[in-house]
C-alpha cells in the first residue's frame, strides 16, 4: 500500500516507537500516579519526561504546562467548554478549523450568547490581514481560534501576525497545531498562543491515544471532565493544580511512553525539509497533469504536506475508490472535518476534494505512481 493519509495519522511510526511501545504494554501498563510500588513511579517519572519534552519543543521557559490527554479534539473540548464566555462574546475562528473547534463553539453557542465570526481570507485563500484588523477593531474578539496548518490545503495559516493582534485586545488565544506539532518550528515566546494543542499521532509520529496542550495562559478553566486523579481523592472537587485539574481518569500510560520515545527520536529540522521537499515535488507533478484542480495557496513557501484536488468529471469519492481498489493507494476524499473552508473552494460539486498528504516515509516514487495512476482516470 502507497499510505498519502499523514494528515489523519502518520502511518508508519518509527521503529523505535513500535518497540517502546511494546516494552511499555510487557513492563509498564499500569495506573501512573496511583501506587508507592516501583512500577508506578517509573510511570509517573516517564509521564513527567514527556511533558518536558513538549515544552522544550516549543522553546517553552519552563512554566508552561504540558496537559496530557487522550486526543487534540477532546483537549480542544476541555478549553473551550473551560472558558467562561459571556453573553454577546465575539469569537474568531479561521474558516480553515477543524470540526473539533468548529462543532464545540457551535453546541456552545447553543448554551450561551456568544457570536462565532470567521477571519476573513482573499481570493487567493490567504487569510486578509487588513480586514481582520478592522474587524476586531469593530468587534473586540473575546477568543481567537485559529489551526497552524490546513488539514485541507496544506496553508500555513499567519498565526503569530493573527495573534499579535488580538492579545491588543485581551483575547485569549488558541492554537490547534494538530498538523504542525513537531514538524514547523513554534517558539512559544513569539507565538502568542494561550493554549496550543497537539495530536501525538500525527506530525509526532506517536501512537493514537495520547495527546493534548501546552498552557502557557495562566487562566483556570471550568472543569469539563471530571473524575479520578489518583490524588486528594475524599475531595469532590477536581485539583486546583495543572494538569491535574485537566486530566481525570486514568493515563494511557502505553501511548504516553510511545510519544516519549517519539519525542525523543524526532528530527523536526530534517523532517521539515523531508516534508516540504515533497510538497514541492508533487505539486509539481500535479499541475502537468490535465483536467486537475488543485486546491493550495498561490504562495508555496506557506504551504506544506496537504495537497488538496480534483478530477474533472469525477466525484472526490470515485477517485478514491479507483486509487484503492485499482492501484492500493489510500488518500482521503470528501470535506475533511473542516466546514468553512469548502464554500471558498467551491468543490461542493465533487463532494469535497482527494486529498493526499505526505510523511516522512513516502518517497517520490510513491508519488510518481500517484501521478500515473491519476493520468490513467
Amino acid at each position: 500500500m502507497i499510505y498519502l493519509d499523514n494528515a489523519a495519522t502518520t502511518y508508519p511510526k518509527p521503529e523505535e516507537v513500535y518497540q517502546k511501545i511494546d516494552w511499555a504494554n510487557r513492563n509498564i501498563a499500569i495506573n501512573a500516579g496511583r501506587g508507592s510500588y516501583k512500577a508506578a513511579q517509573e510511570a509517573s517519572r516517564l509521564i513527567e519526561e514527556t511533558r518536558r519534552q513538549l515544552i522544550e519543543l516549543v522553546h517553552g521557559l519552563g512554566n508552561e504546562r504540558a496537559v496530557l490527554l487522550p486526543s487534540a479534539t477532546i483537549a480542544l473540548n476541555v478549553i473551550l467548554n473551560g472558558l467562561s464566555f459571556s453573553d454577546g462574546d465575539v469569537i474568531y475562528v479561521s474558516p480553515y478549523e477543524h470540526n473539533a473547534v468548529s462543532r464545540t463553539l457551535y453546541r456552545i453557542s447553543t448554551i450561551k450568547n456568544i457570536h462565532i465570526e470567521e477571519l476573513p481570507v482573499k481570493d487567493n485563500l490567504e487569510i486578509d490581514m487588513d480586514k481582520v484588523k478592522y474587524l476586531f477593531m469593530k468587534n473586540k474578539p473575546s477568543c481567537v481560534c485559529c489551526t497552524h496548518v490546513s488539514n485541507v490545503t496544506g496553508y500555513i495559516l499567519p498565526v503569530e501576525e493573527i495573534f499579535e493582534i488580538a492579545k491588543e485586545y485581551g483575547a485569549v488565544t488558541i492554537m490547534d497545531a494538530s498538523q504542525s506539532f513537531g514538524l514547523l518550528d513554534i517558539d512559544i515566546k513569539k507565538i502568542k498562543a494561550d493554549y496550543i494543542v497537539f495530536a501525538g499521532h500525527k506530525t509526532l509520529y506517536g501512537p493514537l491515544g495520547a495527546a493534548g496542550f501546552i498552557d502557557n495562559a495562566r487562566l483556570s478553566l471550568d472543569t469539563f471532565i471530571v473524575g479520578g486523579t489518583g490524588s486528594d481523592s475524599l475531595n469532590l472537587d477536581m485539583p486546583r493544580q495543572v494538569p491535574e485539574r485537566y486530566e481525570a481518569a486514568s493515563k494511557n500510560i502505553v501511548a504516553i511512553v510511545g510519544l516519549h520515545e517519539a519525542l525523543t527520536v524526532i528530527d523536526r529540522n530534517g523532517n521539515y525539509q523531508k516534508e516540504k521537499l515533497l510538497s514541492e515535488y508533487a505539486v509539481d507533478k500535479l499541475k502537468k497533469l490535465k483536467n486537475i484542480i488543485l486546491y493550495i495557496p498561490e504562495n508555496l513557501t506557506q504551504h506544506i504536506g496537504v495537497i488538496s484536488f480534483n478530477v474533472k468529471g469525477y466525484k472526490a469519492d470515485d477517485v478514491g475508490m479507483i486509487l484503492d481498489e485499482d492501484f492500493d493507494i489510500a488518500v482521503r476524499t470528501g470535506y475533511h472535518c473542516a466546514p468553512y473552508i469548502h464554500k471558498y473552494l467551491d468543490d461542493e460539486k465533487y463532494l469535497g476534494t482527494v486529498r493526499i498528504s505526505l510523511g516522512q516515509y513516502n518517497t517520490k516514487n510513491d508519488i510518481d505512481q500517484l501521478i500515473d495512476a491519476i493520468s490513467e482516470l
